[in-house]
């Protein structure tokens, strides 16, 4: 079973668009054929992310969304970093992934390091859809 974590803009984007890619990856881990990774950090900014006034998300959109996050998802203590990264926001998603050697989606490429592991939604279902 694949190993992922979601940057937010998946999460965001998969409520925005159920036929998109991030979508499909989060039928996947709904599914149960992909395995997703979290910590605490990470729920605090999708939970931050999600009530954004603007995204306009009901308060049950954002609490099933993390709820089913909670429910399907590994949460993990992960290992800081020190790689220099362009958006030091986005650490905690690198670090959770480098943890859990999982592949981390990201609808924002350019704010992480150039790695392997880190994927495009996109790019990522091609790979699941083979």
């Amino acid at each position: 079973m694949n190993k992922i974590v979601i940057d937010t803009n998946i999460l965001v984007s998969s409520l925005l668009n159920s036929l998109g890619s991030s979508a499909k990856i989060m039928a996947l881990v709904s599914f149960k054929e992909l395995q997703l990774f979290y910590n605490q950090a990470i729920l605090v900014e999708y939970k931050r992310v999600l009530a954004y006034e603007r995204l306009k998300f009901s308060v049950q959109t954002q609490n099933n969304a993390i709820e089913n996050i909670e429910e399907l998802g590994v949460i993990i203590e992960p290992t800081a970093s020190v790689i220099p990264m362009p958006d030091e926001t986005d650490r905690i998603f690198y670090d959770a992934a480098k943890t859990a050697e999982a592949i981390l989606i990201t609808g924002n490429i350019k704010h992480y390091p150039t790695e392997l592991f880190i994927m495009l939604p996109a790019d990522f279902v091609k790979t699941v859809e083979k």
